[in-house]
């Protein structure tokens, strides 16, 4: 009894950072979507309860995410009704069950760990540029906006130093002391005090950039925070008005083609983001719990599929806010289940004291996370362990700050299985040379990748040779290295080299050997 308080006390008070982090972000992903501004808090909320509970995953907080901004916009554009894409969504919901039916959710545990690692790494850099510009008081750029080139016609880097040029000088206060609180309530001295572990420092970040802003408004009205500068949730006059920003697909759009291939689309895109989101909450988490992926397709297509009916946007599971949700020393999913439940009852009731919350207190949590996730000890880390990790690691962090999630993941996979063969290639034949004696020893899986260098070797023995093939601790040949081998055993005795042919009888290796002496 006494641990599931101690749980709970922990979700809640992750619950609420995760609230505070996730609510700008909904409405920024759904303004840089095209889609009207409740849509993206319809899918918070589905994505904290319906997914929350449909989940195996304990950490893991999904809701509108940033990677699907241009399908989605791209995809109203098109289709030119915004219940057409309604409908979509719910088609890429039905697929993602049915994916998660066929155990597609395996496709996971192919990615490097270099790679999630550098994914990590990447979202923290990124949520440390994008946010600066909001933590100083220029919110050009839509909250949550992950990619390089940014719907202002500028990019991750341009945009900083456009900001320093549009400085508020409120929003500079605001951010410095909520960086400065996050700072003090990780200091050794203030978790040893018991208070602290219930107050979670994001809310008192929040409460006191919130007061500092009244009192700019009441006493420096010159230098007070516009409402650009603030959150802004839709506020309903009536319960019939906030029933009113729901919307509902339209079946008679199912015949439109346009419909299906979008849908189609969504389903891969969302369910690869989910995956990928998947994959780094686990290696966020403290207790190294391992998520089960297909339950987890499952859940995600159950929350796209009530979404969709309800007016929202596509979900996935987030890195940003399921990281927030780990710093903030969540334990079990009650946290993403309380944070939907929450951002349903705040917009409902008090929407208009959230709209006094700065933008730049809320910069300042993500900045802190993002530190979080890009720590310099990370960099270390991977540079310990050879090139090998840290060139995958680090192109990956390149490729998604260049690019885009999807896309830096894509070109993280292809430097890491280049490696991979390169290792595989250098360890699967073993060349040594004594006195005019030679070894090739054959290990593990030697595939025709390694069918080049067995060429050449075998070439460049002399006359007079004497030539040991160890094929005893081959997992497996492939036929063309195997019609290599018979090649220079048949013409062996043209240069007088004596062939020696090792095999063990114990492993599935079958070579065709000709002429050559067996032991």
């Amino acid at each position: 009894m006494k641990k599931f308080f101690q749980n709970s006390m922990s979700d809640f008070s992750a619950s609420i950072v995760v609230l505070l982090v996730a609510l700008p972000l909904c409405l920024g992903i759904a303004l840089g979507s095209g889609a009207p501004l409740f849509s993206g808090i319809i899918a918070g909320v589905i994505g904290g309860i319906v997914v929350g509970l449909a989940s195996g995953s304990q950490l893991s907080v999904s809701g509108p995410a940033a990677g699907l901004t241009v399908i989605v916009a791209t995809a109203i554009l098109k289709l030119q009704v915004f219940e057409a894409f309604l409908l979509a969504v719910v088609i890429a919901g039905i697929l993602q069950i049915i994916l998660g039916f066929i155990k597609a959710g395996v496709i996971g545990d192919y990615i490097p760990n270099s790679v999630i690692k550098g994914m990590l790494a990447a979202i923290g850099l990124i949520l440390i540029l994008k946010q600066f510009p909001h933590l100083i008081g220029y919110d050009a750029d839509f909250g949550g906006d992950e990619s390089f080139a940014q719907d202002n016609k500028e990019n991750t880097f341009s945009g900083i130093l456009s900001a320093i040029n549009y400085i508020t000088p409120a929003a500079i206060v605001i951010g410095v002391a909520s960086l400065l609180i996050l700072i003090l309530w990780e200091q050794k001295f203030m978790k040893s005090q018991k208070w602290i572990q219930v107050i979670p420092g994001p809310l008192v970040v929040v409460l006191v950039g919130t007061l500092i802003s009244v009192g700019f408004k009441m006493y420096q009205p010159d230098l007070a925070l516009e409402n650009k500068h603030l959150v802004s949730l839709p506020v309903a006059a009536s319960f019939g008005d906030f029933f009113s920003f729901f919307t509902f697909p339209q079946l008679q759009y199912l015949k439109n083609s346009d419909v299906w291939i979008t849908g189609v689309t969504l389903a891969i895109v969302a369910s690869l983001e989910t995956l990928l989101g998947l994959e780094a909450v686990d290696k966020l988490d403290p207790l190294k719990r391992v998520s089960p992926t297909n339950r987890e397709l499952k859940a995600q297509g159950l929350g796209n599929i009530f979404s969709g009916l309800l007016g929202g946007l596509p979900l996935t599971s987030v890195v940003v806010r399921s990281s927030a949700n780990v710093n903030a020393g969540a334990k079990t999913k009650m946290s993403a289940i309380l944070h939907g439940s929450f951002m349903l009852l705040c917009v409902a009731f008090i929407p208009l004291i959230l709209n006094k919350i700065p933008l730049s207190a809320l910069a300042a949590i993500l900045i802190f996370t993002g530190y979080k996730l890009a720590k310099v000890s990370l960099f270390k880390e991977f540079y310990q362990k050879g090139w090998d990790q840290f060139m995958p690691f680090v192109i990956t962090i390149v490729a998604i700050l260049m690019t885009d999630l999807l896309k830096g993941i894509i070109v993280g996979i292809g430097v890491g299985l280049f490696f991979m063969i390169r290792s595989n290639f250098r360890s699967s034949v073993f060349i040594v040379n004594d006195d005019n004696k030679y070894l090739f020893r054959l290990r593990k899986d030697v595939s025709f990748l390694n069918k080049p260098i067995v060429k050449k070797k075998l070439e460049e023995v002399p006359k007079n040779a004497s030539v040991l093939i160890d094929a005893t601790r081959a997992d497996f040949i492939d036929k063309d290295v195997i019609e290599e081998i018979n090649n220079f055993i048949v013409h062996a005795h043209l240069k007088n080299i004596n062939v020696e042919i090792k095999k063990s009888l114990h492993k599935p290796v079958h070579l065709l050997f000709n002429n050559a002496t067996f032991n």
